[in-house]
């Protein structure tokens, strides 16, 4: 039962982290690296083969690589710290 009801939470989790990538994937203000980033974390968190820590963690990693741009607009650079917060609270 609580397995369970952390599984729920971490698909909640999952849904918001992809929801904001989305914003920053599709923000034409954003560098194109940093939105094609945006869609591979994305891409990441949907594999349903990985466990939820997996898919989490893969996403993070190509977020940590993208966030050392200096081209990185302050906001986007703020929405991304803010998706890997959440998806780093992610467990197996």
């Amino acid at each position: 039962m609580v397995r369970k009801k952390k599984l729920q939470e971490y698909d909640e989790r999952i849904k918001q982290a992809t929801a904001v990538l989305g914003q920053v994937s599709e923000d034409n203000t954003t560098p194109r690296n940093i939105r094609r980033a945006a869609r591979q974390s994305i891409n990441a968190l949907d594999l349903m083969e990985y466990t939820p820590a997996v898919r989490a963690s893969n996403a993070i990693s190509i977020l940590d690589e993208i966030l050392q741009d200096p081209n990185m607009p302050p906001y986007t650079r703020v929405k991304l710290w803010n998706v890997m917060s959440m998806l780093e609270a992610i467990k197996d």
